[in-house]
């Protein structure tokens, strides 16, 4: 496949790394540092036994890159609408847009069965610029189940977690879906297909919603988060809440809070992705992690106080940083 990475960060570099070096051409929407230490070096992964370099086209400008058979979009939430504007050179007749991205994406309830079938979510996608450039129909939805970070401009390290869960936003498995997962496990990835992928959205949110925004406020690694009876227990009713809005949108969570808890306190001394961007003075993705929890709420008519709170807490903490839009 000709393969485009939209977002050569963690995430992105991990996806890549691996496809490139199962014979895939790789190519990479890129900027700054990244751009020039993929120019000279290539896409490089750090993983615990060895490491990954691939030769990669890269380049800030989509035009240069041409039509490819999959673009993944692995750019935090704050970068969307950039993408919107420059994605249309990458897309040709039969591209697949693959999101591998936090939170609730632009297109969950496209195709989604239920009271908020076809709802447009106003906290992502205002003007439907995302949805104009990116057509439900190329969409094939992700959950990375992984944790990477940027050791240098295009150098990714592997931390921990191989799974890749992906589906079609209508629901069911498709050939083209089937296709790619097998594509993913050849590449070295456990990838499963789902036959509703927004249920893996719906939980993964589910479980980091509360504390990304927590430390990034507090500055707090996860273990102290879980370790403090106050606050792990504030998490507990925001995900008891998320869990109720879950159940009305026809993702129910499985899990009790308190085994997630449980898995959280596993990862130790463990920086989040959204406390590794305030160091890294970069936007928060607030709005696809919590605003757009409470823009459903909304329509399903269940109240969210504790996590209205932790929105807004997270939201002026940014806004006084210059890390969220005024």
């Amino acid at each position: 496949m000709k393969v485009c990475i939209y977002g050569a960060g963690a995430i992105g570099g991990f996806l890549g790394a691996r496809l490139g070096a199962q014979g895939h051409a790789l190519c990479a929407v890129a900027r700054g540092a990244t751009l020039a230490a993929l120019k000279a070096r290539g896409m490089r992964l750090r993983l615990a036994d060895r490491e990954i370099q691939v030769p990669v086209a890269a380049s800030d400008d989509p035009a240069a890159l041409g039509p490819q058979d999959l673009v993944i979009v692995a750019v935090k939430g704050p970068g969307l609408p950039d993408v919107a504007a420059r994605i249309a050179p990458l897309l040709g007749t039969g591209t697949l847009v693959l999101t591998a991205m936090n939170g609730v994406p632009w297109w969950f309830f496209s195709g989604m069965p239920g009271s908020c079938a076809g709802l447009k979510l106003a906290s992502l996608d205002p003007e439907g610029a995302l949805a104009r450039a990116i057509p439900v129909a190329r969409v094939i939805g992700g959950v990375v189940h992984a944790s990477c970070k940027v050791a240098e401009p295009g150098v990714v390290a592997h931390v921990m977690g191989n799974g890749l869960i992906i589906g079609e936003p209508a629901g069911g498995i498709s050939p083209r879906t089937a296709r790619l997962a097998g594509e993913l496990t050849a590449a070295g990835f456990e990838c499963a297909a789902s036959q509703r992928i927004q249920q893996d959205i719906w939980f993964k949110l589910w479980g980091n919603m509360t504390m990304n925004p927590i430390s990034a406020f507090t500055g707090a690694t996860v273990d102290r988060i879980v370790g403090d009876d106050l606050v792990s227990g504030y998490c507990l009713a925001m995900m008891k809440e998320a869990a109720a809005v879950g159940t009305a949108i026809g993702c129910p969570i499985t899990q009790s809070g308190e085994e997630r808890i449980d898995v959280a306190r596993k990862l130790g001394v463990f920086k989040t992705s959204m406390l590794q961007d305030v160091e890294a003075g970069k936007p928060l993705e607030i709005d696809v992690l919590l605003t757009v929890v409470r823009e459903i709420a909304g329509h399903v008519a269940i109240a969210t106080p504790h996590l209205d709170a932790l929105l807004g807490l997270t939201r002026l903490f940014a806004r006084t940083r210059g890390l969220y839009p005024a």
